[in-house]
């Protein structure tokens, strides 16, 4: 077995060295914030439902309900490219799975995805066959059970037992002896062994394996917070992050919402609320529009190009420039009508514009579905959001399965289109206007690198954007934010504050 230097399994017979085991390619990613930008949540629940019959083949051969929508949700992702977490919740709701059930099913199906790379290394140790040979369900079937063998308190009976009665649900009786065979022999020997021998020497890759990322992530990690805190940077993406609440300005207070939902007012943003457990859908001020889950940083950026000083007079014109889904243009939205101002807001996907007019409802807001590099607006804007489409590496732990998704490749494009944003941008601010800059990553390519060239080729202004951030600390050497979840409890987003000279 190889470990190849992007993170991957590369089996021996090197036929798939671009993947882990039957890990699927992302799809493109000129138009992709954080790893959602082409797949509406109505299209992947979509996806999820072509699939709902899998778990009733599971369920119909014993296997119990945990364990049959845990592989219903391996195979959606792996056969329909859908998203843990958006399929996973509605089977559960849809199958009455509750309770201690529901708890566990969570558990196995997003820790499977988080840890592939060390499931994946521990079948190949363990099997005759290469992980490319291997069907795809019957795959499912092996990284499900060896992920209980390894992490969970599961006896191995059990688990081996419902793995195999899983393969005789779909039809392999042939391949129950195989499955159960490979099982068998990862439950000998002891997890802290098998990590100790497949663990690789380099360190860096000694610990993006450890917590199961490619290489190619840690290293981007690593250039911004350093080896020595390497290792807690990406155990923050196995740690599911609590819900954040944003109170609507004008509407509700922070205060009132956390009276409201038993929760506690956020320590950085004046509107956050953090929801330590419960359905956020059936609190009333989100059912009524007054209140929205929304990270703690998205709230902060939005906050952010309000709060921005200008030179001369704010006539209130703003715009957020790439607004889908539509999170931070309500904020923005609310704090306009309270500032008198009017918001632009541009999306060039109608499916999502169509997410941004409901979530702007009643605001001072316009959308417009257009290009953002050319949305044939007329310049002088006060303030310009450019919240740009990127990788999404600062949102790993809310999608389990996106950094198997992610490919280094990626960030050229990327880098290429986030740059053609902020030069539209430089173009629509007046003179005196600002402009923040943010992405969803802390990868340098994707921000540091872009505002560089902003300052360099288009001759903007970098402000210092630390007194924006609520009080946030540890956020950077630079006059730019980069927050991060072990630090902050935040995804890892980036944003910084350019001005245009007069």
């Amino acid at each position: 077995m190889t470990l190849n230097n992007s993170g991957g399994f590369r089996s021996r017979s090197k036929k798939n060295p671009e993947q882990q085991g039957n890990r699927q390619q992302t799809s493109g990613a000129s138009g992709n914030r954080g790893g959602n930008r082409t797949s509406s949540q109505s299209h992947q629940q979509g996806q999820g439902r072509r699939t709902r019959s899998a778990s009733d083949v599971y369920s119909r051969a014993g296997v119990d309900p945990a364990r049959a929508a845990a592989l219903h949700v391996l195979q959606a992702v792996r056969s329909d490219d859908a998203y843990a977490n958006l399929v996973l919740p509605g089977l559960l709701r849809e199958r009455k799975i509750a309770g201690r059930d529901a708890a566990f099913a969570t558990e196995i199906t997003y820790g499977t995805l988080r840890n592939l790379r060390i499931v994946d290394a521990v079948i190949d140790a363990a099997s005759t066959r290469e992980l490319s040979s291997i069907a795809p369900q019957l795959l499912d079937i092996l990284r499900l059970g060896t992920y209980q063998l390894l992490f969970t308190r599961v006896e191995a009976h059990a688990a081996v037992d419902q793995s195999v009665r899983a393969v005789e649900a779909i039809g392999q009786e042939r391949a129950k002896g195989f499955v159960n065979g490979i099982l068998r022999t990862v439950s000998r020997t002891k997890p802290e062994t098998w990590l100790t021998r497949l663990t690789p020497a380099d360190e860096l890759s000694a610990l993006a394996f450890k917590h199961s990322h490619p290489d190619w992530i840690a290293r981007s990690f690593a250039e911004v917070v350093g080896m020595e805190e390497l290792g807690a940077a990406l155990e923050a993406d196995s740690e599911r992050p609590i819900v954040h609440l944003v109170a609507r300005p004008g509407e509700i207070s922070a205060e009132e919402l956390a009276l409201i939902s038993g929760g506690s007012e956020a320590q950085f943003s004046p509107y956050g609320v953090y929801l330590e457990a419960g359905d956020p859908g059936k609190l009333e001020p989100v059912r009524e529009g007054l209140a929205a889950v929304q990270d703690e940083g998205s709230q902060l950026i939005a906050r952010a190009l309000t709060q921005v000083e200008l030179n001369g007079e704010d006539q209130g014109r703003w715009l957020d420039l790439c607004a889908g889904p539509g999170g931070k243009s309500a904020l923005i939205g609310a704090l306009a009508r309270i500032d008198g101002a009017h918001v632009d807001a541009v999306e060039i996907a109608p499916h999502r514009a169509k997410l941004v007019s409901q979530a702007v409802q009643g605001l001072p807001v316009t959308v417009h579905v257009a290009d953002g590099r050319d949305p044939d607006l007329q310049p002088g804007y006060d303030r310009i959001l450019v919240d740009a489409p990127c990788s999404g590496l600062g949102a790993l732990r809310r999608r389990p399965e996106a950094r198997w998704r992610k490919q280094e490749s990626d960030l050229e494009d990327l880098s290429h289109l986030q740059f053609e944003l902020l030069e539209s941008a430089t173009k629509l601010v007046r003179p005196g206007g600002a402009i923040v800059y943010s992405t969803c990553s802390p990868d340098l390519r994707e921000t540091r690198a872009i505002v560089t060239r902003a300052k360099e080729e288009l001759g903007m202004v970098e402000l210092d954007a630390h007194p924006l951030a609520g009080g946030m600390v540890n956020v950077g050497t630079e006059q730019s934010v980069q927050m991060w979840p072990h630090r902050h409890g935040t995804d890892a987003m980036f944003f910084a504050v350019l001005r245009k000279p007069e």
